[in-house]
């Protein structure tokens, strides 16, 4: 795992100012209210400048000057969500807590309305608007969790909703979309070309955009989670959060470095889908190009102009966990929390399995961003998962062809209690002997010394593994 700390020009004694509420956050003179409207063409424009604007490996720019988000912006999104949002529950995990050797607590996000803490941003973006925006409807383009925040929240307003989700999106989170009251408009193959439409669309008709992150008002939505983890768990010292372009993370640094400037706050990426690295070493946000990675939730190739400058300010660094990680981070929730979360939501537990001895310090609370997760995923994520914790054990191995050689591989697995899930046979390779068949195995095991077990098993026995 590699450790970014934020290294950005603005931190000082305007930092304190910030956390105080007295002052801007990241922006070197006062800004103007700031209020992001669909510009032609596929940007946002304020003051009459646009610049392409993105999530999911999409690229966009905010004009300047940055807008700030100071602590009384969060407690107002507090009470405006009082009623709408969910106080959501925080569960202990006795097994990180054994292996961090502090106690670990999930902020379970993934229990709130709509299946994510979305709906936070969007309700306090959507009732900031003006009664003529609110007649004009909004709409959003997401393949997930933003849309279904979107429409949950214009339904609970009463305003029109269109949200432009991939061709591909996987039909429960279309249906759930749909039943949360928005229009839904499958468009695209990738997410560029969905945003695109959605652009479009709000060119045309006049609809609000509803930026996923990088608005004031979504991160002041966001931040409320930084209250409650305070509220629910006053000890803590370490908070964990995935990020992707920054909103919630950005909301909860501002939150809780303003109350208690001595929690840690740290950020998680996948590697594969890490843009906050390099964009806090050049100081500015860059684009990642082709961002990878299970956790679609955080798969956004440039930071959210607003929320990297709170980040570069606020979080204390920016941790990325591999593919792997993420992997038996979902499958750790499932079977140790019963907790159904998505890969993003289970970032920052990959971050605790993958370096637990950074977090010995005392108390951490890590949020659980969501857990809508298309089955299909699940069940491929859930193999995987397993195969990296040793769980599964797939082996290649040659024979002779006669009857009984099957029967005496098996009895060697039976000794050393590996339970076969499927067997194959090969007899037309040509690399193969006259007499000679291919096997292979797929084994369900109890860990990579189980693993270690079977392989030394069946070497003793005479057999030669080949291949996995």
């Amino acid at each position: 795992m590699a450790r970014y700390r934020p290294s950005f020009p603005g931190s000082g004694p305007a930092l304190v100012r910030a956390r105080s509420g007295s002052g801007p956050l990241a922006a070197p003179s006062p800004p103007r209210p700031c209020r992001l409207r669909p510009g032609p063409g596929r940007g946002f424009r304020q003051g009459g400048r646009a610049g392409p604007c993105e999530t999911g490996g999409m690229s966009y720019r905010v004009p300047q000057p940055v807008p700030q988000v100071i602590l009384d912006d969060v407690r107002g999104a507090q009470k405006m969500l009082s009623g709408v949002s969910r106080v959501t529950p925080m569960e202990g995990s006795r097994h990180l807590s054994a292996l961090t050797g502090s106690p670990v607590r999930f902020k379970c996000e993934n229990l709130q309305r709509t299946g994510s803490f979305k709906l936070r941003g969007a309700y306090v973006r959507i009732a900031g608007l003006r009664p003529e925006q609110r007649a004009a409807g909004v709409v959003a383009a997401s393949a997930g969790n933003h849309a279904q925040g979107v429409a949950l929240a214009s339904s609970l307003l009463g305003v029109r909703s269109t949200v432009f989700m991939p061709v591909g999106a996987p039909l429960p989170k279309v249906a759930a979309t749909q039943e949360y009251g928005a229009e839904v408009r499958l468009h695209g193959q990738v997410v560029d070309e969905t945003l695109a439409a959605a652009q479009e669309y709000a060119d045309r008709t006049g609809a609000v955009f509803i930026h996923p992150f990088d608005h004031r008002d979504i991160i002041a939505g966001q931040g409320t989670v930084g209250l409650e983890i305070l509220e629910q768990c006053p000890e803590v010292r370490t908070i964990l959060v995935g990020v992707g372009g920054g909103g919630l993370a950005a909301g909860i640094a501002v939150a809780v470095k303003a109350l208690r400037p001595d929690v840690r706050v740290v950020g998680v990426q996948a590697a594969g889908a890490a843009a906050y690295p390099p964009s806090l070493k050049a100081g500015h946000p860059v684009s990642v190009d082709n961002p990878v990675t299970m956790a679609d939730g955080i798969k956004v190739g440039r930071p959210g102009d607003v929320p990297f400058h709170i980040i570069a300010e606020l979080l204390d660094e920016v941790r990325t966990v591999s593919e792997d990680a993420l992997s038996s981070a979902l499958l750790l929730c499932l079977e140790r929390a019963k907790l159904v979360v998505e890969p993003a939501g289970c970032s920052p537990v990959a971050a605790l399995l993958s370096e637990p001895e950074l977090y010995g310090g005392g108390p951490v609370v890590a949020v659980l961003s969501g857990g809508n997760i298309d089955p299909l995923l699940l069940q491929r994520i859930l193999r995987h998962g397993m195969a990296a914790a040793g769980r599964y054990l797939s082996l290649r191995l040659r024979v002779a062809d006669r009857p009984g050689a099957l029967a005496g591989l098996l009895g060697v697995l039976s000794t050393v209690d590996a339970n076969v899930l499927d067997v194959s046979h090969v007899r037309t390779d040509p690399r193969l002997g006259l007499t000679e068949v291919e096997v292979e195995l797929h084994l369900e095991t109890k860990g990579p010394e189980h693993c270690t077990e079977v392989a030394r098993s069946l070497h003793g026995a005479g057999y030669t593994v080949i291949g996995g």
